[in-house]
């Protein structure tokens, strides 16, 4: 239980959507906001091996969460409480409900959870010490003591009587601050905190599973975080473009089994020698009608693209798994003649 107890909730989120799979995890990344489909995919992406025991502890974690949330939501805190201490007992269901209701209500600077305490001190250091105290009282003991401890002796000093006389402040004041500080932070998350192994494939499996915007948020927020990672993560994946590194027979294939109409809007907007890459592998007639369905269409929203581009990857993988066509990643395949 120790090792359960200090892991982060994002560390935790990370390892239950590993474990849900990559439609269940595809599904559940749409609901959240831009900030966490990226931290959970770093997370996801540093992931690199999990015991059994520490495994069992997050889902179990995760079962009783769940099932306090649908006693409360039955019979409100009281009847949650009760029901959970006549089957787990008064120690272990008071644990229980102390995590439910700090998932009830989301307090401000929750963000902060997720980032390494030393990495909010260097932002921190040069800011007033009034922002600083304010920050501090919002974050957990044993956070707040390392960015102290490494604050400059004067500023410590004046944080700490601060902190020490602080009674209420502005919810606005309160707000201003978090998302000040919460669009600081996203930008200055170190490339040296995340591992470029043993996650990786867990993390193109789940955005292999998701839409395209969805897609295309981890990977921006890959690219601010970790352009190195972000490159990685792409070679390992299929994207649209990569049409252009299938032999023509793949293609040809892959245009057996797509419909004329997803095929136009997917090409809707797409670089020159994709466009030529499709065209070349089709009849010359097929090739006219597909321009002329393309030209009907007129302007046309990003999201359906991206919806119809993701219909033709789903085509292409779903063929590259039944062994019908070869896709070539990054240049690392090996061939046996």
């Amino acid at each position: 239980m120790t090792a359960l107890a200090q892991m982060t909730g994002l560390r935790k989120a990370a390892i239950l959507l590993v474990q849900l799979g990559t439609e269940h995890s595809a599904s559940i990344m749409k609901t959240l906001r831009p900030a966490e489909v990226e931290a959970i995919s770093a997370e996801i992406a540093r992931l690199d091996s999990v015991d059994v025991e520490t495994l069992d502890e997050v889902l179990e974690e995760f079962r009783q969460l769940a099932q306090a949330r649908q006693y409360y939501v039955q019979g409100g805190v009281n009847f949650a409480e009760e029901v959970l201490i006549a089957t787990m007992g008064q120690e272990r269901a008071h644990e229980v409900m102390q995590r439910l209701t700090a998932s009830l209500v989301e307090m401000p600077f929750e963000f902060l959870r997720r980032v390494d305490a030393k990495l909010i001190l260097s932002y921190l250091q040069d800011e007033h010490p009034q922002t600083i105290t304010l920050v501090l009282a919002h974050m957990q003991p044993d956070a707040a003591a390392i960015i102290l401890s490494g604050l400059a002796p004067e500023t410590q000093a004046e944080v700490a009587h601060r902190l020490a006389i602080m009674d209420r402040t502005s919810p606005e004041i309160v707000k201003q601050v978090e998302a000040h500080l919460e669009r600081r932070l996203s930008t200055l998350v170190q490339a040296s905190d995340y591992s470029n192994v043993g996650g990786l494939t867990a993390l193109v499996d789940v955005i292999n599973q998701s839409d395209r915007t969805t897609e295309r948020l981890i990977l921006e927020g890959l690219e601010k975080r970790d352009l190195e990672l972000a490159e990685e993560v792409r070679a390992h994946m299929f994207m649209f473009e990569d049409i252009v590194g299938l032999d023509d027979r793949a293609v040809q294939v892959v245009l057996r089994k797509v419909d004329s109409k997803d095929l136009a809007v997917a090409l809707k907007g797409v670089r020159e020698d994709v466009r030529e890459k499709i065209t070349r592998n089709m009849s010359e007639r097929a090739a006219l009608a597909l321009a002329d369905e393309i030209s009907i269409l007129g302007p046309v929203r990003l999201k359906q693209v991206e919806e119809s581009q993701a219909v033709v990857i789903r085509h292409i993988r779903m063929l590259e798994e039944a062994g019908e066509i070869v896709v070539s990643r990054g240049g690392t395949d090996e061939f046996v003649a």
